[in-house]
């Protein structure tokens, strides 16, 4: 895609600004308990402190340190999960990726269009030199999208995250800027 507006879309998905009317995907996304062992959040979120959250937000990554878009099918507009840039560094030019796809909606390239999408707009409009992810060592999903979308597997944290009674160690995925990228 070369149109410079056309950044945060292709011809079947876009990332969008997170809306009021997306309060009730929210709400299910982060209060799904399957969710928080691949994510920092270990409690549920109300409905009052998602709906804060969206009011909120600026949805400007300079003011508030991170940006969350919404993947949206642009047949239909229906909400496939989101997509998150966050600890964002202005000084570094880096920030860390998150994304989560609803169940019913993987398996179908969703997430690879989605982190495209995120990585030409963060190098190419942002600015940004570096995104990175953290990975867990059985998040073998994960790993592939990450791998797929040009990532590598930079450094490993052992027994870095609590999974049940035992520790698991995290990946660092990282990318970088390039030529490519920059065209």
């Amino acid at each position: 895609m070369t149109d410079n507006h056309l950044w945060l879309e292709n011809d079947r998905i876009r990332l969008r600004a997170v809306e009021p009317e997306d309060l009730d995907v929210l709400y299910r996304i982060e209060n799904d308990t399957r969710f928080w062992k691949h994510g920092v959040s270990l409690v549920p979120y109300s409905r009052y402190a998602l709906r804060e959250f969206i009011q909120e937000s600026r949805q400007d990554i300079y003011a508030d340190g991170q940006l969350r878009l919404m993947i949206e099918e642009k047949s239909d507009g229906h909400v496939c999960g989101c997509i998150d840039l966050f600890a964002f560094s202005a000084m570094h030019a880096r920030a860390e990726v998150g994304i989560l796809v609803l169940p019913s909606e993987q398996c179908r390239g969703v997430a690879s269009e989605a982190l495209t999408l995120l990585k030409t707009y963060a190098f190419r409009f942002l600015q940004l030199h570096q995104l990175y992810a953290y990975v867990a060592e059985r998040n073998l999903p994960a790993q592939r999208l990450f791998s797929r979308c040009g990532f590598v597997l930079s450094a490993v944290l052992p027994d870095w995250i609590r999974m049940g009674n035992h520790f698991e160690q995290v990946g660092i995925w990282t990318l970088f800027s390039n030529e490519k990228e920059k065209k």
